[in-house]
């Protein structure tokens, strides 16, 4: 249990001095995501495409950051990231929705 709120606490203390993708590096996003192309989950650049124009998206995406999700790219899981606050789920869902096309 130690562990666990030391991540929490490392978690939160990050939240308030980090970049968004300091931030998606700090929670594990990385692990899952990357920039441009899938790996486990879709790339950054892909949900951004896909999402372009919606002005819906940024609070949609922070609550599948939270809540978790799957059947939007496929039969995936998005895990639920309830150790993400809602301010941090916005800003990350805001960064990745800045993030450009990915090449052709």
């Amino acid at each position: 249990m130690l562990l666990g709120s030391s991540l929490s606490v490392a978690a939160q203390t990050a939240s308030q001095t980090l970049a968004p993708q300091a931030l998606a590096s700090a929670y594990g996003c990385m692990s899952c995501h990357g920039l441009v192309r899938k790996q486990v989950g879709p790339g950054f650049a892909q949900i951004a495409a896909r999402y372009r124009g919606d002005a819906q998206a940024p609070m949609r995406l922070a609550g599948k950051i939270r809540n978790g999700g799957v059947g939007t790219w496929g039969r995936v899981i998005m895990p639920r990231q309830s150790r993400v606050s809602e301010a941090d789920a916005l800003a990350l869902a805001r960064w990745v929705l800045s993030q450009p096309p990915p090449p052709p």
